[in-house]
């Protein structure tokens, strides 16, 4: 037998928010889930992609491993 009230509330339609939009209602033990992605705006289900490099990560890794396009003009010019 199970024990009684030891379960989290149940909500049958918790509403599921992105961007302050209503985008689904699922089942859940809060009324109200705030998400940054879901299925409707994430690059695998759309079939879009974007590189978001807020921080140079890009730029920091070619500097780090000598791919910069600095670097490699400066190789050139000492070849020649």
């Amino acid at each position: 037998m199970a024990k009684a009230d030891i379960h989290p509330q149940w909500y049958p339609d918790a509403k599921v928010y992105c961007n302050g939009q209503v985008v689904m209602t699922i089942g859940s033990t809060k009324p109200e889930l705030h998400v940054d992605v879901w299925s409707g705006n994430h690059p695998f289900y759309t079939g879009t992609q974007k590189i978001i490099d807020t921080e140079g990560r890009v730029e920091r890794f070619l500097r780090k491993y000598g791919m910069s396009s600095t670097q490699t003009s400066g190789d050139e010019q000492d070849k020649k």
